[in-house]
Order: C-alpha cells, then sequence, then structure tokens
C-alpha cells in the first residue's frame, strides 16, 4: 500500500471508532437515569463498608442553568469512550499489525489487552475506593461549623474523572515496567536498588492524587501503588551484565 492509501486506510478506521463511540454515547445519553444512579451511587452513606466510618447522604447543587445537560452531555460522551474502548483498541492494533514483525506481534497482543484490563481495574478501585473515600471526607470537613459545604454537580463529576483517570494511569505500572523492561531500559537490580526512593515518590504521588490531608486516604492509594512497583520488579528481566 502506498502512503496515501494507508491514510485512506486511518481515515476509515477512525471513522469506524468514532462511530461506534457516537452510538454508546446516544445509548448512554438516553439511559440517563441508569448511567447517573451509577455515577451518583459512591456518594451514598451505604456505599462504603461500616469500616469506613458513617455518613449523611450529600445533596449536590447547580448553579448555572445550562450546566447540568452540559454535564450530561460530555458524561456521555465518556461512558461511551469507556465501552467502546475495546473496540477502539481492536481497530487501532489490526491497522498496525501488518507493519510488525512476528516477534513483536506476538508480544503486542497481550501487551494491549493486559494495558485496557489494568487501566479498568485503576478505574473500578478508584470508584469503589478511591472516590468514596475522598469524597466523604472533603464533604464533611469543615474549618468551622457556620460554614456549609455545598458540593456542586460539576465539582462532583470532574473529582470523580480525575481520580479515575489518575488510578487508571498508576495501575499501568506493572505494564510500562515490563515494556521498558524488555527494551533493556530497566532491569530488576535497578528497580530493587532505589526501592527506598520509589517509596517516598510514591508516597509524593499518592498526595497529589488524593486532594485529602488524612493518613487514612494517603495509606489507600498508596498501599496498592506499592504492590504494583513490588509486582513490576518480579515482571522485569535481571540485568545481563554482572
Amino acid at each position: 500500500m502506498t502512503f496515501w492509501d494507508h491514510l485512506e486506510e486511518l481515515r476509515h478506521v477512525l471513522l469506524r471508532c468514532i462511530s461506534v463511540i457516537a452510538l454508546f454515547a446516544i445509548l448512554a445519553f438516553v439511559f440517563k437515569d441508569e448511567v447517573f444512579a451509577i455515577i451518583f451511587a459512591p456518594k451514598s452513606p451505604n456505599f462504603l463498608p461500616r469500616l469506613f466510618g458513617s455518613s449523611p447522604d450529600i445533596q449536590l447543587i447547580n448553579t448555572e442553568l445550562t450546566r447540568q445537560f452540559i454535564i450530561h452531555m460530555m458524561t456521555s460522551f465518556y461512558v461511551g469512550l469507556i465501552v467502546a474502548a475495546p473496540y477502539i483498541i481492536y481497530e487501532l492494533y489490526r491497522f498496525i499489525s501488518p507493519g510488525l514483525y512476528e516477534n513483536e506481534r506476538h508480544y503486542s497482543t497481550p501487551l494491549v489487552v493486559s494495558a485496557y484490563v489494568m487501566f479498568m481495574v485503576g478505574i473500578l478501585f478508584s470508584y469503589f475506593i478511591v472516590f468514596p473515600i475522598t469524597f466523604r471526607f472533603l464533604a464533611n470537613y469543615q474549618v468551622e461549623e457556620s460554614v456549609e459545604n455545598l458540593i456542586s454537580l460539576e465539582s462532583y463529576i470532574d473529582t470523580l474523572v480525575f481520580l479515575s483517570l489518575a488510578m487508571g494511569l498508576v495501575f499501568e505500572i506493572p505494564i510500562l515496567s515490563w515494556l521498558l523492561g524488555r527494551l533493556g531500559i530497566l532491569h530488576r537490580e535497578q528497580m530493587l536498588q532505589y526501592r527506598r526512593h520509589a517509596i517516598v515518590i510514591i508516597l509524593v504521588i499518592a498526595a497529589i492524587i488524593t486532594p485529602t490531608s488524612d493518613a487514612f486516604t494517603l495509606a489507600i492509594v498508596s498501599a496498592p501503588m506499592y504492590l504494583l512497583y513490588e509486582v513490576s520488579i518480579l515482571l522485569v528481566p535481571r540485568s545481563q551484565c554482572r
């Protein structure tokens, strides 16, 4: 195929991906009640076990006339993008796979699948643990009893999306480490040598991800990050030079 033939094929791939995203986004827009029931579930007082304490049902507010409709559209797009992600990955892989060598094609399929699975695991971890704890802490935090918290719908959605994306990327640590190891850039001895430095970096990243200041939430985020680092050590090959 010529260069222009490749561009034409890429155009068809992108059109198919956009069409599938639009289809799922429209479905998410139509089934508004079901979608937002899932989105608002973490703010429910019964969402977390009693281990994490009790919390009243916090009501959200809207302060702009068009904001709810815009958020509805953006949320539908996000849902459409997440649901269509497997198909998008399949289309992009099918487009680039003819240009890969046999050994590259052998590793690329499990790599792509693993990266997507780990990203979704990170999102679920944020949805079921990190975001509910963070929201409960911030929504009930007061510098003075006379200052009442009024949580806007936009703030709720933005925090949910940010934490979901952040945790999704964090859970890519083993995949990225394995890839760097295959490329010869990273070795197991390096990760073992800089383990203490990694712990400090993990705590800093966890503090940035979680906008709360309590040690419990910091531990909830940093603990799986450290576990992922330890798993990454096992996935990275040893150095050939000893």
